[in-house]
């Protein structure tokens, strides 16, 4: 697709208008090593990079013009914008003809959860027979198309290129998780979000946030950009988290139609009489309209949480109670969700992704209400990243654990043994043991394992990587599990 420079400008509303030549631009890029004939090139100050530095190379690749925060000597057209990455979000929305007004838009925020619901949601959509479209931590998949995916939430540019994709294959429905870095940082501006859901909050990305108040700020603003109109034809919806104190805050920031949620508190969507074994979880589900039994396969009070949260998704896309649960009662899990591991064995291995101290410990909960002996659990903390988490991790693990091993997660550029000194200072008794290298740590649970035990590998749950200094090896939790259990 094409469109001329000054029709794309018009769209930024420039407070110095931009009268230069009027290019044909043929696709935007950030990336100067994506620059082909005819791309406009937006300068982007990066963590590690500055976009600046590489605008020559950009026209050199064939940049017919550039979008810069200072002058540049170039022989194209610069145009000058105070926040180069706020008017990408803009531009980009405009040149792929604001995709996201073309299918029902749905997003999930919230501390854990995110994946489980993104994908419930989209289950019980695709079973009303939508073409549905999926954007988060594992991937994004396009009907039954599946890319590979850099962050949980793409910066505005590829998300709106996404999204023109999805719409030029005709998805009627796209399901997306949302981070509070994406939120922060302005990502998804420019998407029409439809229906936004709130899981918890609970302790994560104080390395990049500082604070828990900035924290769930930046989760607010997807309730808060729903917009203040109310639309007959096309309502908004705010799917909230009634036991949780940050619902309260978000009630009064949004103008969207709200549905609350709860196991704990007065709400529109309820479960009650809660039973839980190691196959699966059974509960009443109780809405306005009546009280329902459900009985699913997923366990936990957390998953009975992503459960009503995807319920309340799905009762405001209209889809008729009867056929919500019987699509939540066919799911098995997701992967690297409390995910079991089998090889034969006489105990249960379990690998999560649980890596922040609430989900770790609604992990551990749940496997103490069914494990009939010892509980190992195999965790550590990332470097890099918010530290003060750690000692909280290594507390957790002690309290519900029997045998606590703490090992390195994706220790990037800090020593693991470091990481694991400061996992030590949270931790209770002496039962636990060190144990720096990851695979020895899984191979050590499982070769002390015996029957009726349970161990929880946490941390990684779907990732097929490790993150040493700045190496990315092959290294999937699962799969050393399973060649540990075999070993046996």
């Amino acid at each position: 697709m094409e469109m001329k420079l000054h029709k794309l400008l018009a769209h930024l509303h420039l407070l110095r208008p931009f009268n230069g030549i009027n290019p044909e631009i043929a696709s935007i890029e950030n990336d100067n090593r994506k620059v082909r004939t005819g791309s406009l090139f937006i300068c982007i100050k990066g963590y590690t990079v500055d976009g600046h530095d590489f605008a020559v190379n950009a026209v050199e690749n064939g940049a017919v013009a550039v979008l810069s925060e200072r002058p540049l000597p170039l022989n194209v057209p610069v145009i000058i914008v105070k926040d180069t990455s706020r008017a990408m979000a803009v531009l980009a929305d405009a040149f792929y003809e604001q995709p996201s007004r073309r299918f029902q838009l749905i997003g999930i925020t919230g501390t854990n959860g995110k994946t489980t619901v993104s994908h419930l949601i989209e289950k019980i959509l695709a079973d009303t027979g939508k073409k549905t479209g999926l954007i988060g931590t594992m991937y994004t998949k396009i009907g039954d198309r599946t890319l590979e995916t850099k962050n949980t939430t793409p910066e505005s540019l590829t998300l709106q290129k996404t999204f023109k994709q999805m719409v030029d294959e005709e998805i009627d429905s796209v399901v997306m998780e949302v981070s509070s870095h994406a939120l922060d940082l302005g990502r998804v501006h420019g998407s029409d979000f439809d229906i936004a859901v709130f899981t918890n909050l609970t302790q994560d990305h104080l390395d990049y946030h500082h604070t828990m108040e900035e924290y769930k700020h930046s989760k607010g603003l997807l309730f808060s950009q729903l917009g203040n109109t109310f639309q007959v034809n096309s309502p908004k919806f705010a799917i909230l988290n009634a036991d949780d104190p940050a619902s309260e805050g978000y009630k009064k920031g949004t103008a969207a139609h709200i549905i609350t949620y709860a196991i704990d508190s007065t709400a529109d969507i309820q479960a009650e009489n809660i039973q839980m074994n190691s196959f699966g979880t059974s509960f009443d589900l109780v809405i306005p309209d009546g009280r329902y039994p459900v009985s699913m396969q997923l366990i936990g009070k957390f998953s009975v949480y992503n459960v009503l949260a995807s319920i309340g998704a799905a009762l405001a896309s209209g889809i008729p109670v009867s056929q919500i649960i019987s699509s939540i009662e066919t799911v098995s899990g997701v992967s690297g969700r409390f995910e079991l591991v089998t090889a034969g064995q006489d105990f249960t291995v379990i690998v999560d992704y649980a890596h922040t101290p609430d989900s770790l410990e609604n992990v551990l909960k749940t496997i103490v209400q069914f494990a009939k002996n010892k509980i190992f659990v195999v965790v550590g903390c990332g470097g890099d990243r918010d530290r003060t988490k750690r000692p909280l991790m290594a507390g957790i693990s002690c309290k519900y654990a029997t045998d606590p091993i703490f090992t390195a997660d994706n220790p990037r550029s800090e020593d693991p043994i470091d990481i694991l000194h400061e996992m030590e200072k949270g931790a209770i008794g002496e039962k636990y043991i060190l144990i720096p290298d990851r695979r020895e740590a899984i191979e050590y649970a499982i070769g002390k394992a015996s029957e009726g035990d349970v161990v929880l590998i946490a941390g990684k749950g779907h990732e097929t990587y490790q993150i040493i200094g700045s190496k990315v090896t092959d290294f999937d939790d699962r799969i050393v599990a399973k060649e540990a259990i075999e070993k046996r």
